[in-house]
């Protein structure tokens, strides 16, 4: 006899009838990934959703980091209760635009850990999916945690039509070796690779203008010419982006004259060209 639950599969069913509902209100849905921790995934993830906000479109993130989430502290929502009306879930909204929607806004406390398996995971990204009200989007951008394992691949699968996948990556040659499995991975999975951000780039000393490149020079470049994807921009190193993170002030709207600021500015514009195919200027 078959132990498959015909009530389940109506479920599984139902639930992937609302994604297909949810995700047909969004214009563009792209996932930023990472093949290693320590390069600023996240921290791009938020810099970006805060600079198309800031070119007119209206965004939300969701934080698949189901066990490290990090956005809400980054865009200066941690702490926050997410409320349900009576469309569904209510994404957080930040004072400059943007949306938020993470698990962390959830839990108990802020030490309380997430332990567990794959299947848990893959569910809980489900139930977010569906459940949530994202309305009527440009953009919705998910942080995705290091590699490729249950979260990416449950988002891949249960969001069709996405636009692509993002790689962030810094200069060592270290990263490239994990860089090249996610670029294989989103085109085995049929996502197309929008390109390469190259965070931690040159530090530029206040004092003499010198460049000094900490973690390697055109890294960045180097991976996505060999990979033969775009390479999209670097992100300079600055101290203050540490100062922020920790703090729980968004860098890109404490600092928006900064250089790095100013290169998510372009970052995005190259992105809305790729997915939208012509630049869109935000509203006077």
């Amino acid at each position: 006899m078959s132990n498959v639950n015909p009530e389940a599969i109506k479920r599984i069913q139902e639930r992937h009838r609302k994604i297909g509902k949810r995700m047909s209100k969004i214009e563009h849905k792209i996932a930023v990934l990472s093949g290693k921790g320590g390069v600023g995934k996240s921290f791009v993830t938020a810099s970006l959703a805060s600079a198309l906000a800031a070119k007119g479109r209206r965004v939300t993130v969701l934080d698949a980091d189901i066990h490290g989430p990090s956005i809400p502290k980054l865009l200066g929502v941690h702490g926050q209760n997410i409320f349900a009306g009576p469309d569904g879930l209510i994404p957080v909204e930040t004072e400059y635009g943007v949306g938020v929607v993470s698990l962390d806004f959830m839990l108990p406390s802020e030490d309380t850990p997430v332990v567990w398996r794959g299947p848990l995971k893959t569910n809980a990204i489900g139930e977010l999916l569906a459940e949530v009200n994202w309305g009527d989007l440009d953009y919705l951008l998910v942080d995705l945690p290091p590699g490729t394992g249950d979260e990416a691949l449950s988002i891949a699968q249960m969001i069709h039509r996405m636009d692509g996948a993002l790689i962030v990556t810094i200069p060592t040659d270290l990263s490239r070796m994990v860089v090249e499995k996610a670029v294989v991975f989103a085109k085995r999975l049929r996502v197309p690779v929008l390109g390469i951000v190259e965070n931690m780039s040159g530090f530029t000393c206040p004092d003499t203008g010198k460049i000094y490149y900490i973690f390697g020079r055109d890294g960045g470049k180097r991976m996505a010419a060999e990979m033969n994807v775009d390479f999209l921009g670097s992100i300079p190193i600055d101290p203050r982006i540490s100062e922020s993170n920790d703090r729980g002030i968004p860098f890109f709207v404490a600092y928006p004259d900064s250089g790095a600021s100013r290169s998510f500015l372009d970052i995005a514009e190259r992105i809305i060209i790729k997915v939208e195919g012509t630049a869109r200027k935000a509203p006077s």
